[in-house]
């Protein structure tokens, strides 16, 4: 077993990682929530038929009662109108206080019943089980809980963090290849930010297979830098704001994609690569970054390149959670390895981006 230990004052907690470790979840969840009698479990549709069994299981052996909330997989579940109706199952099946919800899946899993621990009754304990490598190497890790709007993904939310982080390598055995790839956007973006040591390590595993040969590093260490964030700033107002790498114009990319056709680690791929070729353009990137990026992206499926248009990069400028008024911090990098934040108008960084604009 390998464990991180998110150093939060007051919310402290533990990352685990173990193959097999759903046989075990029971005991490592009543460590955490000693005083919990029921678990409400939200999972979804792919990984329902696959793990809920295994972890009711182990959950009853512990002595807890158990209620399981499946919901439809997809993004088109982390909604409010899906959040409501979690709320109401939890109140039917009697949660108090002193229970605990517990999120088994990916990352739309994990906001949805994270946001809904946050919020019913004010707040109840919170545990994660994340069973796709997007989950494990960021989503489940520190804290963000949040349903998407009709304005745009993420923009109801809170900070919550878990009781415990419980993931399982072996999960990932079942995921599709599609969705193997876009956990591995998230893994080369930490190696563009914080370390390029590991970005030299992934570009010379340009496969799956050749990644899952190594799968506990790359979980360690993806976990390992993304806890190091949290611990510094856990609201995200100062070095939390680098894991946007990508993300600003790739939620563009989603939106263009009236968020079905392009998923969340396709749109931070070709996202990644766009910024690359901004801050070449604005003199901050060196000019050999965004091929390598590409380089890396491309070799495991992932888009390095998708149709924009202006209005669709305006309209995700301006709903950046980033912004402040008209100010927004386009994260860039002065080498891979190595990210900062460019703070510029909101009007500025839109006029910069004319030259991607590409209609489908």
């Amino acid at each position: 077993m390998r464990q991180l230990r998110v150093d939060l004052p007051g919310r402290a907690y533990d990352i685990l990682m173990e193959r097999g470790c759903l046989e075990s979840a029971g005991a490592r969840v009543r460590e955490v929530c000693p005083r919990a009698r029921r678990l409400f479990v939200v999972t979804d549709t792919n990984v329902q038929p696959l793990y809920l069994g295994r972890l009711r299981e182990s959950l009853e052996r512990a002595g807890f009662q158990v209620t399981a909330a499946v919901i439809p997989a997809g993004e088109a579940s982390k909604c409010p109108r899906q959040l409501a109706s979690l709320w109401e199952e939890m109140m039917a099946c009697g949660l108090t206080r002193t229970d605990a919800v517990v999120a088994l899946g990916g990352g739309v899993v994990g906001d949805l019943a994270g946001f809904a621990a946050a919020t019913i009754l004010r707040g109840v304990d919170f545990v994660q089980i994340p069973t796709t490598l997007l989950a494990q190497v960021d989503s489940s890790v520190g804290g963000k809980v949040a349903v998407d709007l009709n304005h745009g993904k993420n923009l109801a939310g809170a900070f919550w963090q878990p009781r415990l982080v419980l993931m399982d390598p072996d999960t990932l055995d079942t995921l599709p290849d599609a969705t193997f790839a876009d956990g591995m956007a998230e893994v080369i973006k930490y190696g563009c930010i914080f370390d390029k040591t590991f970005f030299a390590f992934l570009a010379a595993r340009p496969s799956r297979g050749a990644v899952m040969e190594e799968i506990e590093h790359v979980l360690y260490t993806c976990c390992d830098l993304k806890r190091q964030v949290v611990v510094e700033d856990e609201r995200d107002r100062g070095r939390r704001m680098l894991l946007n790498f990508g993300h600003t114009i790739g939620h563009a990319y989603e939106k263009a994609g009236n968020y079905q056709t392009w998923t969340h680690g396709q749109a931070v791929a070709a996202g990644m690569c766009a910024a690359a070729k901004l801050g070449v353009a604005m003199g901050v990137t060196p000019p050999d970054a965004p091929e390598q990026i590409e380089a890396a992206v491309t070799a495991l499926g992932l888009p390095g390149d998708i149709p924009c248009s202006l209005r669709d990069y305006a309209e995700a400028i301006c709903l950046d959670k980033k912004s402040a008024g008209d100010q927004v911090s386009v994260i860039l990098l002065e080498e891979i390895g190595r990210a900062v934040p460019h703070k510029m108008p909101q009007a500025q960084l839109i006029e910069r981006l004319k030259p991607f604009c590409r209609e489908a």
